[in-house]
């Protein structure tokens, strides 16, 4: 799809399919686009779109370029933060004059934020590079309120790690928070690599700045844009750190929670080891066994298993093994 908008200065204004092209038009948003849209962009900015295989390459050499006096810059961005599962996907800013053209193949919710945010008059769309910098500015605030949610989270899993006196129910087995622990650290990681990719971006669409002679106001954004990406940096790296805590108290605690009932068994076999003897005696059939004629055998032989089963368990409790 296909959608082309053009600026008042002071808003963004789908663009009329009807009518020319203008220095006005400045966003070209290309989602999910077919073959034709990718070839009518190009005819009317004179450039080539990158491919979908094209945005995956990792070369940077493949992600940031200029060509034909339009800079390419590729970036890794999350998507999806409100739902069980976070998705990921590349996102592609090609400035061309005083346009911007952006190919995604995700509708990530950051792009209607930010048009709310140009309604609203919080964010400029006069040019190309005032569009850019204001969607950098609004991935940056979606991935710093998934970290608080990460947070939460991972207090949440803490929360059932350590509290070992309450009964542990479904959800607070260890290994459902084994998993979940496992899942956040993946999620944590995409978020790493995402804020890398765009820092990455950030330093390429400043040096592209420079060479376009934007506005000083685009270049204090970047400026605030690379510092709140250092700080997210911060925290995730905090947070992985955490999370590798958690992972490792987890697996403790499973295998002490294994260890001890291996040691219940033993201690258990170890108990029934006396009586079950005092059993196998009384129980084989030889023919002169004085104790076979006692009218008290019985009694004294289920006494005599029972003491020998709780002499073991009380010299196992002084010691301190159960």
């Amino acid at each position: 799809m296909l959608t082309i908008y053009d600026t008042t200065g002071h808003s963004l204004l789908k663009h009329n399919e009807t009518a020319p092209i203008t220095s006005d038009t400045v966003w070209f948003d290309l989602l999910n686009p077919t073959k034709e849209e990718d070839n009518h962009v190009e005819s009317l900015l004179k450039i080539s779109v990158p491919t979908r295989a094209e945005m995956r390459e990792i070369e940077a050499s493949s992600r940031f370029y200029q060509e034909n006096g339009a800079s390419y810059m590729t970036g890794y961005i999350v998507h999806n933060i409100d739902e069980q599962t976070l998705g990921s996907s590349t996102l592609t800013f090609i400035l061309t004059g005083n346009a911007l053209v952006t190919v995604r193949y995700t509708d990530t919710k950051a792009f209607p934020d930010f048009l709310s945010r140009v309604d609203r008059g919080d964010a400029t769309c006069k040019t190309g590079a005032a569009i850019m910098i204001g969607i950098i500015e609004t991935l940056i605030e979606r991935q710093a309120d998934l970290i608080v949610q990460i947070q939460d989270r991972v207090d949440k899993t803490a929360q059932g790690v350590f509290e070992l006196r309450k009964r542990r129910t479904r959800d607070t087995k260890l290994d459902v928070l084994l998993k979940g622990t496992g899942k956040q650290g993946d999620i944590v990681a995409r978020v790493t690599e995402s804020a890398t990719s765009i820092e990455r971006v950030l330093h390429f669409f400043k040096n592209t700045a420079q060479e376009r002679n934007c506005d000083g106001k685009i270049f204090q954004r970047i400026e605030t844009a690379d510092r709140d990406l250092k700080s997210l940096a911060e925290h995730t790296r905090f947070l992985s750190d955490r999370i590798g805590f958690l992972l490792n108290a987890t697996l403790g605690l499973i295998s002490n929670e294994q260890n001890q009932i291996i040691k219940l068994f033993s201690v258990m076999a170890v108990m029934l080891m006396p009586p079950t003897l005092v059993a196998s005696i009384y129980g084989m059939n030889f023919r002169h066994m004085p104790e076979l004629e006692w009218l008290e055998g019985y009694p004294w032989a289920l006494g005599l298993m029972f003491l020998s089963a709780v002499i073991p368990f009380i010299i196992f409790r002084r010691k301190g093994w159960l």
